[in-house]
């Protein structure tokens, strides 16, 4: 697939999600693996765009790019917004989980349950660039 560019915007979110879905159906994936690639992209995308880019009051792009590997679908988010690790977000997510449900805050599991969803997800920060890794594994089909 061909490398997908989009403005760092709210609505750059329907092209992404067409982007992984198109993707998604390249390698075979079912529906329930598809559906859960889609959000974790949609969730990551948003935040890049909500936090890099609009509450930086700065403007840029996202870049996203699909590989195979065999059954291994790799998507990859890449931005030039201020620097921002999700994993590091999800370790104080999953902190929240271990608190008693009535002292827990509303809402922030987003990225939490986006990460949970697919096989693998990496971070990295290249030069200035947010790199964000999404891998997923198309089942056998007699499995």
């Amino acid at each position: 697939m061909q490398p997908l560019t989009v403005p760092g915007k709210l609505d750059s979110l329907k092209p992404i999600a067409e982007f992984v879905a198109a993707a998604a159906a390249q390698i075979g994936l079912d529906k329930k693996a598809a559906y859960r690639l889609r959000l974790a992209v949609d969730e990551i995308a948003t935040n890049i765009i909500l936090h890099g880019y609009e509450e930086s009051d700065c403007e840029g792009d996202i870049w996203i790019s699909a590989a195979t590997d065999g059954p291994q679908l790799e998507i990859i988010l890449e931005d030039d917004a201020t620097l921002y690790d999700p994993q590091q977000a999800q370790s104080v997510e999953t902190a929240e989980l271990q608190r008693p449900l009535a002292e827990r805050q509303i809402g922030g599991l987003g990225v939490y349950l986006a990460i949970q969803g697919v096989d693998q997800f990496r971070y990295e920060r290249v030069g200035n660039r947010n790199r964000n890794i999404f891998k997923v594994t198309r089942a056998n089909m007699g499995d």
